[in-house]
């Protein structure tokens, strides 16, 4: 069906070997028969929660981000684990970022937020009956958490002072689940 727009892989390089990411630079044959390259970043995946305390609360984090050298407010979120259960992926993100559990989970959707460099994808999880513990912060890692409305994290996203896309995304998914617009099956 979607042939006249495939892209045939010729050949595949790794470029870049690291510690999390992965660089392949393939050649490949554009539906019209002529040879381009296309370089990628391979990601292992991810997961996004979106936790909400019983009085509507949300738990966000303030993180410290490299590449962009600041500080954004983001939902709790983790790379999948070769072989790892993407729910139970962000039932142990959650846990080791806030120390905080839920009773509760949705699978809210999959996305993939860099299309054009990157395999990789997301999965939103919205997360209820949030019971306090001990957090559990990988070596290196360095984040605090807060909780805000849904009327001030909207306001954030439309002041652009939440500009991250996972939580762009899972803040537009959270106030129609949370409205009842669109419902979620039970993960």
């Amino acid at each position: 069906m979607d042939e006249h727009l495939t892209e045939t892989r010729i050949d595949s390089r790794l470029v870049y070997d690291g510690h999390f990411l992965k660089v392949r630079k393939d050649t490949v044959s554009l539906p019209d028969g002529k040879l381009t390259g296309r370089e990628y970043i391979v990601h292992p995946g991810a997961v996004v929660i979106l936790p909400v305390f019983d009085d509507g609360r949300i738990l966000l984090e303030r993180q410290f981000r490299y590449p962009l050298d600041r500080v954004f407010i983001e939902y709790p979120a983790g790379k999948i684990d070769a072989g790892e259960d993407p729910l139970a992926c962000a039932k142990r993100e959650l846990q080791e970022e806030t120390g905080y559990t839920a009773t509760h989970w949705q699978h809210l959707s999959t996305i993939h937020n860099a299309i054009a460099y990157s395999d990789e994808h997301l999965e939103i999880y919205l997360a209820r009956g949030l019971t306090a513990g001990p957090d559990r912060l990988d070596e290196g890692e360095f984040l605090e958490t807060f909780s805000a409305t849904l009327p001030e994290l909207m306001a954030w996203v439309r002041e652009g002072k939440v500009t991250d896309v996972k939580t762009v995304i899972g803040t537009f998914w959270l106030e129609k689940v949370l409205s009842a617009t669109w419902g979620a099956e039970a993960a």
